[in-house]
């Protein structure tokens, strides 16, 4: 990817850049729906990425070229408007830097990614933290992970009137290479779990794609705030399993509500279990809770679709498969499956085959491993 950007870049301004900074990409291995809920997440940076190189411009006006789309991203940092393309994520994150007190400077860039766009593996805090990378590497600001990651939150949050969660812009900026993060999404204290011994981690992306902003993301962030509010807590993170047994009954008016915090009520727990099989290199156990997960977004949390559902169960059809689920928010996008490693080649061509014969529809199947997260590379 570098001796690419560094082509793009060149053929685009005539000149080489001089600075190259990346941000991953992430699958979320369990706790989906969680992180909005004060809750327990264990993602990990995958090894598909937003590269931007630049250089400096000698006044405040900020360019992006991009492969992937047919307009740049082109403003002035003394005159930040709402724009209704993808340029918006840049704009929005250059206003929120400024809000929050950092000098930024002008530049022009080219971005180049192979992360598929919507298809749950966060693309855009990829871009969100690639584009802090790239102011940061003009001013050389104090870089700290979690400050940053809250900075894209509030770009989302107020900017583009999104409700998520910090999971994905945490995973994008403090991630380590080798591991995947259990992340408190209430303190974002953080702790590195290694993967399990000869098992692979397996993106299948349906090509099915979601509009977040546009579906049914922020009803479900309501829904649990309704649910909260009934147990009597701030959070959903603060009920147990065994107060939500005592409770439901008492609320059975609030049949969509009630079924969203089982869902993060169990979802909770199982993160939690999940990171302690991994401690402990029980893919097994790791693999059966992945299982479990996806049945509660399928039938609890309703943010599965047919094609994710479909792909989930032929990918448990096949030898060496541990688990599967669905990844992202939902609505479309991307299962991931625990593998055997040495079943990994065998199960990608046969669930791409099985795939394409039921739907019609060429899925993309891959293997990643954990990366580090946002960093200047050059």
């Amino acid at each position: 990817m570098k001796e690419n950007i560094i082509r793009v870049f060149q053929n685009r301004l005539k000149a080489p850049p001089e600075y190259i900074v990346r941000a991953p990409g992430r699958v979320n291995l369990i706790g989906e729906h969680t992180d909005y809920n004060d809750g327990f997440v264990l993602p990990m940076a995958i090894d598909r990425a937003i590269w931007i190189a630049l250089k400096p411009r000698p006044d405040d006006r900020v360019i992006l070229h991009s492969e992937d789309f047919p307009t740049s991203a082109e403003f002035s940092l003394g005159n930040l408007n709402p724009s209704s393309d993808w340029s918006n994520y840049v704009i929005g994150i250059a206003s929120v830097l400024q809000e929050i007190g950092f000098k930024l400077n002008g530049w022009e860039g080219v971005l180049v990614s192979d992360i598929p766009i919507a298809s749950g593996l966060s693309s855009s805090a990829a871009l969100e933290l690639a584009v802090i990378r790239a102011f940061w590497s003009l001013a050389r600001w104090n870089w700290d992970g979690k400050q940053m990651a809250l900075a894209a939150k509030k770009m989302e949050n107020e900017w583009l009137n999104l409700q998520s969660g910090i999971m994905d812009q945490m995973i994008s900026a403090c991630a380590e290479a080798g591991s995947a993060l259990l992340i408190d999404c209430r303190d974002l204290t953080t702790r590195s779990v290694p993967l399990p011994r000869d098992v692979s981690i397996v993106v299948m992306d349906t090509t099915v794609r979601r509009g977040l902003v546009d579906s049914a993301y922020n009803e479900r962030v309501k829904q649990c705030q309704t649910a909260s509010l009934h147990f009597g807590v701030s959070s959903l993170r603060d009920v147990s399993r065994e107060t939500f047994d005592l409770k439901a009954p008492l609320l059975e008016n609030l049949t969509l509500p009630l079924r969203r915090a089982r869902h993060v009520v169990s979802e909770n727990e199982r993160t939690l279990q999940a990171a302690e099989a991994m401690q402990a290199g029980d893919a097994a156990v790791l693999g059966k809770l992945m299982n479990a997960s996806h049945l509660s977004l399928k039938h609890d949390y309703e943010v599965s679709c047919r094609e994710l559902d479909l792909m989930v169960e032929i990918a448990l059809r096949q030898p060496g498969c541990l688990g599967a689920r669905m990844t992202g928010a939902g609505f479309g996008g991307c299962a991931i499956a625990l593998v055997d490693s040495s079943a990994s080649r065998d199960f990608i061509s046969q669930v791409e085959g099985e795939y394409e014969s039921v739907t019609h529809l060429k899925a993309n199947i891959f293997s990643v491993i954990p990366v580090s997260g946002a960093n200047l590379i050059s």
